[in-house]
């Protein structure tokens, strides 16, 4: 498994670890109310489950195991771009996590949300060519 591709799946254990810690506190609020503040880790728990939980492991694996048939590690794609999309969906995640949690303008939020878009379309670039047929199945 390529360097770039563990780090994503390990990221995306830790966001689910994450989620996880924040949606039981969501949820143990709604039994014993600590306060209306628990519920501005809302923003925050969406973004880790979805966003650093599935969308991370979905690209980290992507760029692993897209090379099926005979491809060599040096056909995987650059790798740079793979790092790229890496920091860009990390940065993205926590700006537009941190942005609903503090409550801060929507400029933040905005920005990480390009950030994250930024990082889909790098990673799609990266991994366009790779995706072709087989040629083991009619199609």
């Amino acid at each position: 498994m390529p360097r770039v591709s563990l780090w994503f799946v390990r990221a995306s254990l830790v966001y689910l670890a994450l989620g996880f810690t924040l949606g039981a506190a969501l949820l143990a609020n709604k039994g014993v109310a600590v306060g209306p503040a628990v519920w501005r880790l809302l923003p925050l728990h969406i973004e880790a489950s979805l966003v650093g939980w599935v969308l991370q492991l979905v690209m980290g694996v992507a760029y692993w195991i897209f090379p099926r048939f005979g491809m060599t590690p040096a056909q995987r794609g650059r790798e740079g771009l793979a790092w790229l999309a890496f920091w860009l969906l990390n940065a993205g995640l926590w700006g537009v996590g941190l942005a609903g949690f503090t409550g801060s303008p929507g400029g933040v939020a905005t920005l990480g949300r390009v950030a994250e878009a930024g990082a889909a379309v790098v990673m799609a670039v990266n991994i366009w060519a790779r995706a072709r047929a087989s040629g083991l199945s009619p199609m």
